[in-house]
């Protein structure tokens, strides 16, 4: 029981100190792992965690991806685990590219594509 315990606390520090970003990764991979098990009460949680989550400030793109986490959810009720797994898996991968895309060119890769001055190195 006490490990059980320690892996809670973990996983509690775990959200409390990741950013928003990280959160619907996290959110993504919970729904991805419950499809694949066809487990329903954790399958529908997920979904609805990102659906719920969702800030509608942001127009048209915030209606649409409800409509996708709405199918998932029906998909899930009718026991078509793969077609919602299928999605949060696409889904997921949508954030992580578009995050990549948002994130500044890290310095080191700045440095290895200068060009080298000749007689150095």
């Amino acid at each position: 029981m006490q490990n059980t315990h320690g892996t809670t606390e973990c996983r509690q520090q775990e959200v409390r100190i990741s950013s928003p970003y990280q959160l619907v990764l996290m959110a993504y991979d919970l729904a991805i792992r419950a499809c694949e098990q066809e487990d329903f009460d954790r399958a529908t949680k997920a979904i609805s965690v990102l659906r719920d989550a969702l800030n509608y400030d942001y127009g048209e793109a915030v209606v649409e991806l409800f409509r996708l986490y709405q199918w998932c959810l029906d998909c899930i009720r009718k026991e078509d685990y793969a077609s919602a797994l299928a999605t949060a898996s696409a889904l997921r991968q949508a954030w992580v590219t578009a995050e990549k895309q948002r994130m500044p060119i890290a310095p080191q890769v700045l440095q290895t594509s200068l060009p080298v001055a000749a007689g150095t190195a």
